[in-house]
């Protein structure tokens, strides 16, 4: 690793944290002065690399801004703001850190996508989702309403079922 201030290549670690629900490490290191170096101290933050494995095989290195230009696109003339968009696509991020794997296949990547997006707006929703599954008819659009409606009419809580009014 080399010094940020004078460039020297013997520098040493410190102490070393995991941070960031163990998706990265945060080294503190120091440049020692005894060989040629500055005697100044620094952090570095090693983060784990995310990797999509596409259809065709190859690999490239996730990107939050990708994710994000797709969303977008469903997203168009829909009241979504800018804000909204980067906190789902670091949500999505997040998630797939959490799996704990370091290579994604792109489906796992789109299904990451999916539930954030149902939650802000659902519209944008049926947008990207008939793409990603690839509907083919109006029935498909009809079927995955019909789902978002019969979400919408479960209680969220016991509470919610014990309070039903009395007759």
């Amino acid at each position: 690793m080399h010094c940020p201030y004078c460039r020297n290549t013997d520098t040493r670690v410190l102490d070393s944290r995991v941070a960031d629900d163990g998706g990265s490490i945060r080294r503190r290191r120091t440049c020692p002065a005894d060989t040629g170096g500055c005697g100044k101290r620094f952090t570095t933050v090693e983060q784990m690399q995310l990797t999509v494995l596409k259809r065709s095989g190859a690999t490239e290195p996730f990107a939050r801004d990708k994710a994000i230009s797709g969303v977008r696109k469903a997203c168009k003339g829909r009241p979504v703001t800018e804000d909204q968009l980067a906190h789902l696509g670091q949500d999505v991020e997040d998630a797939l850190r959490l799996s704990g794997a370091a290579e994604i296949p792109a489906n796992e990547v789109g299904l990451a996508i999916l539930g954030p997006l149902r939650e802000l707006d659902e519209v944008a929703y049926l947008r990207f989702a008939s793409v990603y599954r690839a509907f083919e008819s109006a029935d498909d659009f009809e079927d995955e309403i019909a789902i978002l409606r019969a979400e919408r009419q479960v209680p969220d809580s016991p509470a919610e079922l014990t309070s039903a009014p009395s007759g």
